[in-house]
């Protein structure tokens, strides 16, 4: 057996089809049914139970499939071992931010970092935080930045910045008068928030519980909330006239047409907020570019600093 057949059944019991693991593992369809057959012949076992609509691991393909990522996160091990021994500050780092996050900070902060480390090559991508959750597990990225909570096994955590919410809505709404907003005065409004899986939306309800969809107003109506794939669309989609929404302050200032008469109002004391952290793998030997990493990103000045506590 091979590494590669190993993250191909790690990868098809995670997706539970043989199109999109192929797809995430970047091969065809044909080479990953093929690898995982070989696999169970050489095995002698039925990893796998396989329908017209999905793919499922067996009790002992269940066992097998966590086995095989433990070593997979060993084999990435090995090559930050391999890698310490080289100039921590040339060797390419792989980063990941969540969606609410990157597009806002990778702007600022690559210039910033190619200042630090002009010559570190930098590949940078975005996603949910389960994802990058599994991706820095398995060394497909060194570092990644999350808004905490973030608890992973044998991964770092250093908060980096606290970052305030704010109310994004049009100048005309009766809101915009405030210079302040209290949660409970979006009680009743049609607040857009993201759709589900995005970590900022759990962190928006928390924050304003009043905003859940279940929640009945006075009138006894029950108040909706339309959801969007990202936070820029929800800016387009309150410049539609469509509601208004809660964002981190990063987003709230840029992304849509400074025609269009949109005013921001914070929270008022206490203000919800998040904590912005960068984890990394503990064995993770290139603390220096770790290190530089953690200082570009705090150059942005995007929130409040604060003290490096890494667990």
């Amino acid at each position: 057996m091979t590494l590669t057949e190993l993250r191909y059944i790690v990868v098809l019991a995670q997706e539970q089809h043989f199109g999109r693991a192929a797809e995430r593992c970047h091969v065809s369809q044909p080479t990953l049914s093929i690898a995982v057959k070989k696999l169970e012949d050489e095995l002698d076992a039925i990893l796998f139970e396989r329908s017209k609509t999905r793919v499922s691991p067996t009790p002992l393909g269940e066992l097998i499939v966590q086995q095989a990522q433990r070593v997979l996160e060993q084999a990435a091990a090995i090559k930050d071992l391999a890698s310490s021994g080289k100039d921590q500050l040339t060797s390419p780092l792989h980063v990941g931010a969540i969606f609410t996050i990157g597009p806002y900070l990778f702007p600022h902060f690559i210039p910033k970092l190619q200042m630090l480390a002009p010559h570190m090559p930098l590949y940078v991508e975005e996603s949910y935080t389960a994802t990058l959750r599994r991706r820095i597990r398995q060394g497909d990225l060194d570092a990644v930045v999350i808004a905490l909570p973030f608890t992973e096994p044998d991964v770092v955590t250093q908060p980096l910045y606290e970052e305030s919410f704010v109310v994004l809505l049009a100048g005309n709404h009766p809101l915009a008068q405030f210079s302040r907003l209290a949660p409970d005065q979006l009680t009743g409004e049609n607040v857009l928030l993201l759709g589900e899986g995005h970590c900022f939306r759990e962190q928006v309800l928390f924050a304003c519980p009043n905003l859940k969809p279940s929640i009945q107003d006075p009138s006894g109506r029950v108040r909706t909330a339309a959801e969007g794939s990202s936070l820029e669309t929800l800016k387009h989609m309150v410049a539609s006239g469509l509601g208004i929404t809660i964002l981190p302050e990063s987003a709230a200032g840029t992304g849509y047409d400074g025609a269009i008469n949109l005013v921001v109002r914070p929270f008022v004391e206490p203000v919800p907020k998040r904590t912005v952290a960068l984890a990394w793998r503990a064995s993770f030997p290139r603390l220096k570019a770790i290190d530089a990493l953690s200082r570009a990103i705090t150059q942005c000045h995007l929130g409040e600093p604060l003290h490096a506590i890494r667990s």
